[in-house]
């Protein structure tokens, strides 16, 4: 059965994790409490499909995660017109500048830590960010599939991939494809396994974090669910702290 092979497959991706990538969260992790424990703040921008939603906010994480949330939106309703000119499509993380004007525009300083997750590493924005904010002092962790991205071909003037731009590089050890099922009747693969694997690796840096800020004597500030009893106290109590120490 599909199901069997997928379990089987995404346990073998986690498997992979924990047997190659221990070192990398390590020394990520390392860097993120030196910037916590001294004024900075743990940025994370996650072109992918998961971080942006599972790392922020959620009960048992902590609230120095600070997601860059970038929009870009053109309204400009017109008349219908026929026409046989095939309009190119426009991807916001392939816009030329727009990775500086987001660096600048979101207040990160040289002891700050940005954190990119984008599973082929390849397209401007992803690099363009981490060249950028590496040149101005900031620690870049990149969080990406480095057999997949080896594969392909970067999209940024430099010829660089994210993996080539980062001060430290978090590997999901997914596949070329990013998927774990083969169908044959579809001739192609289903299933990816980026997302889990992005996520396994986030809380795995999160728990190593704040068992190092625990052991500086710093108390970091984590959510509860909001179905705890107790919870709105909490949780209010504990952002108030993060706002004056920062972690």
């Amino acid at each position: 059965m599909l199901i069997d092979q997928y379990f089987k497959n995404m346990k073998l991706v986690l498997e992979k994790i924990e047997n190659t990538q221990m070192e990398a969260i390590d020394k990520s992790a390392k860097a993120i409490t030196y910037c916590l424990e001294n004024n900075g703040i743990w940025h994370l921008m996650d072109t992918g499909h998961m971080l942006m939603y599972e790392a922020v906010g959620r009960t048992g994480g902590m609230m120095a995660v600070r997601p860059v949330r970038v929009s870009v939106e053109v309204s400009n309703p017109t008349r219908h017109r026929e026409t046989d000119i095939m309009k190119p499509k426009v991807f916001m993380d392939e816009i030329d500048g727009l990775p500086e004007y987001i660096i600048k525009k979101s207040n990160m300083q040289s002891e700050d830590v940005l954190m990119i997750g984008s599973v082929s590493g390849i397209n401007i924005l992803p690099v363009e960010m981490a060249i950028y904010a590496h040149q101005n002092g900031i620690t870049v962790i990149g969080l990406t599939s480095v057999e997949y991205s080896k594969f392909l071909q970067s999209q940024h003037k430099s010829g660089k991939r994210l993996y080539e731009v980062c001060d430290y590089i978090i590997d999901n050890c997914c596949d070329v494809g990013d998927t774990l099922v083969y169908v044959e009747e579809l001739d192609q693969g289903i299933c990816p396994a980026s997302g889990i694997a992005a996520s396994y690796i986030m809380w795995a840096l999160q728990s190593r974090v704040i068992e190092l800020l625990l052991a500086d004597g710093k108390k970091p500030h984590v959510y509860m669910s909001n179905h705890m009893p107790g919870a709105d106290q909490h949780n209010n109590h504990a952002w108030a702290e993060y706002e004056k120490l920062g972690y």
